[in-house]
């Protein structure tokens, strides 16, 4: 070997060639130096003694592949060597897929499973789909000719590269391919070797693919849907590269022709020969706006171009990137929780996987992020105080107050010192902060407050929280990436309804920790700044999710944080045709 360790990362994981080498020099007794490249061509005249050739072939191909980090030849890498050799070994080195020449049942099945691993959200080409699909037809046009193939050597190519397929996708669909992050729910992060054995075993003994994939598949039911609605995307997807439409564009009418070439490409426009006049276009425009959930104004914009130039390609890796997302997420969702999606501006309270309040919001700029965090609303505050965060503060206040210490009168602002004094503005040096201040500021609780009249805290390490808005009229644009980084909720007022309700169904026992929920009522009417701990806390999800579905439909939302684009050039960068 190079080295006395080897790791490499596949699929989410590392693995340890040493071991793998270990292993069979140890059964072996030979050094894993003197060992030779597999003869690429190993033929068997007689049918009876195939299997026994392949079961030498295998044995042999391991041994190879633990000394060459994974390598079987030269373009073919087995990404799940320790498992496989366990695998094998407990099998006395048999061939699990093929038998006498042909394929066996579980051996097609699982062909066509990785074929199609697209509708999983998965890449063919990661499952050595390109190699396989050489082996095959090659066997096929063998028994087209009425000749059954006598190469053992590609046999046992063929049966390993199946086998290590089937176990990466075992962790792709149960775990995903994206690395772990300080929010992930799951808390099996790793396939143990007994998990996989069984399922490993239970596939090659002939239990079909399609009873053993769904008991790996996350239980959420956005991710059904999303499953469901790949199939009618896939129907009708074009992967082959697009051109740019450049914008924006000096030239209206070089514009104007581009875009309507993509909408022909789309299917909006039947021909292009006949080009539709201007009211003609205009209806088409909005149509697919509409289609695509943007603001239907029949104008070329922005966001119209940038959804227009989304390639069939770039929209798969987004639908790849979305489902993994969903794997990240608990098992077993709570009872009632708070969903915000960051792309689609959108939050939805669920209870039983019934939708009880669904509301646009206004979620971070890209200069100031909305996190993505998992937490529980414990408290709502009437009228609340805004206390400005240190690094608006850092960003915005200090430069405004260097300008003109008027800033924060104009803004509503007042500044308090360690003990809750406020200081007046012209009495401070502002010249030697650069940074950080030693002062609080605050924006007093009232109707031009910035959190509004209402606010849902939850325990979180970045100072966010739900909350209402004195700018209301954010929620008619369409693009509502606007907010320091809060999340600000339109349908604020039945949220708060719904879990002061709750909160009182829970508490029903201890009727002395009730707060009725006409006290919420009477303190929003009468202007009244009052803390309402909620002991019946609610889970909050804001999570990074650039695609849905609906009805069979997905919808694909601007990646505003440029999230899926870093995740797509990590991870996706070499996949061409949707492989």
């Amino acid at each position: 070997m190079n080295s006395p360790v080897k790791v490499f990362f596949v699929s989410g994981k590392y693995y340890w060639i040493f071991f793998a080498g270990l292993i069979f020099c140890g059964m072996n007794f030979t050094s894993c130096k003197e060992r030779k490249s597999p003869e690429e061509k190993v033929i068997v005249e007689v049918p009876e003694k195939m299997d026994d050739k392949v079961k030498e072939l295998l044995k042999s191909f391991l041994a190879y592949s633990a000394s060459e980090n994974g390598k079987i030849d030269d373009s073919t890498v087995l990404h799940q060597l320790p498992l496989l050799i366990d695998l094998y070994k407990q099998k006395t080195f048999s061939a699990q897929w093929s038998s006498s020449q042909k394929w066996l049942p579980q051996g097609d099945s699982l062909l066509l499973f990785i074929e199609k691993a697209r509708r999983y959200g998965l890449f063919p080409a990661d499952y050595h789909w390109p190699q396989l699909l050489k082996l095959k037809s090659s066997f096929a046009a063998d028994a087209f000719k009425d000749k059954e193939t006598k190469d053992a050597a590609s046999w046992a190519r063929a049966d390993l590269m199946l086998s290590d397929a089937l176990i990466s996708i075992f962790h792709d669909i149960k775990l995903g391919r994206l690395p772990n992050d300080s929010i992930t729910m799951r808390k099996d992060s790793v396939l143990t070797q007994d998990f996989v054995s069984s399922k490993f075993n239970a596939a090659a003994s002939g239990l079909s693919l399609d009873m053993i994939i769904p008991t790996l598949e996350p239980k959420h039911e956005g991710y059904r849907e999303l499953k469901e609605a790949v199939r009618n995307f896939l129907d009708s997807a074009d992967f082959r590269p697009i051109i740019p439409i450049v914008f924006p564009n000096k030239d209206p009418h070089e514009l104007k022709t581009a875009v309507i070439k993509r909408l022909f490409e789309s299917g909006y426009i039947d021909s292009l020969t006949i080009q539709p006049d201007s009211l003609k276009f205009v209806a088409i425009l909005k149509k697919y706006q509409r289609d695509k959930k943007l603001t239907a104004d029949g104008k070329i914009g922005a966001q119209t171009i940038r959804m227009l130039n989304l390639s069939d390609q770039e929209k798969f890796n987004r639908i790849a990137i979305t489902m993994d997302r969903y794997k990240m997420l608990p098992e077993k969702m709570p009872e009632k929780y708070i969903w915000v999606n960051i792309p689609s501006f959108s939050l939805k309270l669920l209870s039983n996987d019934t939708l009880i309040v669904s509301s646009k919001v206004v979620v971070g700029k890209p200069q100031t992020r909305t996190p993505v965090l998992t937490s529980a609303v414990s408290e709502m505050i009437t009228y609340p105080q805004w206390t400005i965060p240190e690094s608006i503060i850092e960003k915005e206040i200090l430069p405004g107050i260097k300008k003109d210490t008027a800033y924060l009168t104009k803004k509503g602002y007042s500044l308090l010192n360690s003990k809750n004094e406020e200081v007046d503005p012209d009495s401070v040096d502002w010249s030697k902060y650069k940074k950080r201040i030693p002062y609080k500021v605050i924006q007093g609780s009232g109707d031009d407050n910035a959190l509004g009249v209402l606010k849902f805290n939850f325990y979180n390490k970045y100072s966010v929280y739900l909350h209402d808005t004195n700018q209301r009229s954010f929620f008619g644009s369409d693009s509502r990436a606007l907010s320091h980084g809060c999340v600000r909720v339109q349908e604020w007022e039945k949220m708060a309804y719904y879990i002061m309700e709750n909160e009182n169904s829970v508490t029903v026992a201890n009727k002395s920790k009730q707060i009725p929920v006409d006290s919420l009522t009477h303190w929003l009417a009468i202007k009244e700044k009052h803390s309402i701990p909620i002991r019946s806390k609610v889970p909050v999800f804001i999570r990074y999710f650039t695609c849905e579905a609906t009805s069979g439909q997905i919808s694909f939302f601007e990646d505003i944080y440029g999230e899926d684009k870093k995740i797509s050039e990590l991870l996706f960068a070499n996949k061409k045709n949707g492989q």
